[in-house]
């Protein structure tokens, strides 16, 4: 029976050069492609809430048990798998590996009523997968088929986690709750995005998303009759107050080089047509880049809120402001050894630059740990419709990027657990130190690097007055061969 290229790539013996285990992620994605298209509309069709992704949990389950990758779940739902390397470093004397690199796909839905007119569009009623997780899923299940043909490629363990509830901003701190970042080294997760062209994936360093927090404001009035508005004081007429007063906030009390959202998604208030409300109340989010914005804006709105009120007559408070999510920020090593993952993969046409945005993502609870990044995989495709943002009922993605997502993360993957360990740089001196004093560990590091920043400037030196006296020699030697012609 004639093996499959997945399969003889498999089955190789020889260690692989760096070109070639690129061929080899290439080769395995192209063969598997059809898979995770097969995956991503299986996930669509059958999409669910947050932490009530059951049947998703299970299904991701049946396609782990037929790749013989064991997993364990921790939690009701989502679910935690474990790939191992098999290159001769992958694990040291005492069985721990020599690095792990955790990658995370998310996998809950959002109470949306699709309207796109797939084939495979939700058969939920009122739930819908209209931010891509479907896709995280189908392009980590691509990833994880790539990667179990090529153990031999991966000196350490992969980590795979399927998230739950990262739309109401849960599940990353349950899942690390359950210790999946225990011996973790580096962090990688991608997220299919709409405003990035298909076929490029974005990874620049920095902050990537915003710090996402929720607030609820409640207002007391006086109710009354709505035909003696004298006798009251508006409940309603002062949220709507509120709500514009807050905007003053973005737009006169931050810089405008500072990014920053305030927006107001309910406003409740009012029981007949007829009364003047006594009470309402408001709820939103707020959405910031810098630190200084982020610390300030509840004492900002607070001002605002009970301020406002009080010129109308009526009392307003800051009953909640809620830290959902801090802003994803991509370490800047991580950022490139990501890009250079997208170029080997994709060539030089696959790198695709996105200036951020303020949605959020609870991505960042893993990166507030562990060094890491998170890649903005294009979807956007006129040509095809695919140019709805997130969270839209028409949402629509290009399925031609999702195994260039896989490719990016089995590469990503590779490459992360290729490179040495901090032991192994610092040698059997400094990790003796590390144990007991790693304040010391870290200053002879730095002397470390010092030293060799000051050998490369001396081998620096040293070829420039080679290059220089073979240069006098030469022009020496010319002028020689000129006088010699003369003559």
């Amino acid at each position: 029976m004639t093996k499959t290229k997945a399969q003889q790539i498999m089955a190789a013996t020889e260690v692989r050069a760096a070109d070639d285990v690129t061929a080899a992620i290439r080769d395995i994605a192209a063969e598997f492609e059809p898979y995770i298209i097969k995956q991503r509309r299986h996930f669509h069709k059958h999409p669910e809430l947050s932490l009530a992704e059951e049947r998703t949990t299970s299904d991701i389950a049946n396609q782990l048990d037929a790749m013989n990758i064991p997993y364990e779940r921790p939690l009701k739902t989502g679910l935690v798998a474990t790939l191992r390397g098999t290159a001769p470093d992958a694990y040291r004397e005492d069985g721990t590996p020599r690095r792990r690199i955790l990658l995370r796909a998310d996998i809950d839905a959002l109470p949306v009523t699709e309207q796109t007119g797939e084939e495979f569009a939700s058969v939920n009623e009122g739930c819908m997968h209209a931010c891509g997780h479907d896709c995280h899923i189908a392009m980590m299940l691509g990833t994880l088929q790539i990667l179990r043909h090529m153990t031999d490629d991966i000196h350490g363990e992969v980590r795979i986690v399927f998230q739950p509830s990262e739309e109401n901003g849960q599940g990353a701190k349950l899942m690390i709750g359950t210790g999946v970042l225990d011996g973790v080294d580096g962090a990688y997760a991608a997220h299919i995005w709409s405003e990035v062209d298909a076929g490029t994936v974005s990874c620049e360093p920095g902050p990537r998303m915003a710090n996402t927090d929720w607030f609820r404001i409640d207002v007391r009035g006086t109710s009354c009759h709505g035909a003696m508005p004298q006798r009251g004081h508006d409940a309603v007429m002062v949220a709507a107050e509120i709500v514009n007063a807050l905007q003053t906030i973005v737009s006169r009390e931050i810089s405008p080089y500072e990014p920053a959202v305030i927006t107001v998604g309910e406003l409740h208030g009012g029981t007949a047509r007829n009364v003047i409300a006594g009470t309402a109340y408001l709820a939103g989010t707020v959405r910031t880049y810098g630190d200084k914005t982020h610390e300030e804006m509840p004492e900002l709105m607070r001002r605002i809120v009970e301020h406002t009120a009080a010129a109308l007559g009526a009392e307003a408070e800051l009953t909640d402001y809620t830290i959902a999510n801090y802003k994803v920020e991509n370490d800047v090593a991580s950022s490139e050894r990501c890009r250079q993952a997208v170029v080997k993969c994709l060539g030089p046409a696959g790198e695709g630059h996105y200036r951020g945005t303020l949605s959020g993502e609870d991505f960042s609870e893993y990166l507030r740990r562990v060094p890491g990044v998170l890649a903005f995989v294009g979807t956007r495709n006129p040509q095809i419709g695919a140019t709805y943002a997130q969270h839209s009922c028409f949402y629509k993605i290009d399925e031609t990027v999702l195994a260039k997502g896989s490719m990016v993360a089995a590469q990503y993957a590779i490459d992360f657990l290729a490179e040495p360990t901090q032991e192994e740089l610092d040698g059997p001196t400094i990790a003796a130190v590390a144990e007991t004093n790693p304040d010391l560990a870290a200053k002879l590091r730095s002397a470390k690097a010092t030293a060799a920043e000051a050998r490369d400037a001396m081998h620096d030196a040293r070829t420039a007055r080679h290059a220089a006296i073979k240069g006098i020699h030469d022009a020496r030697a010319a002028a020689r061969h000129e006088e010699k012609r003369d003559e």
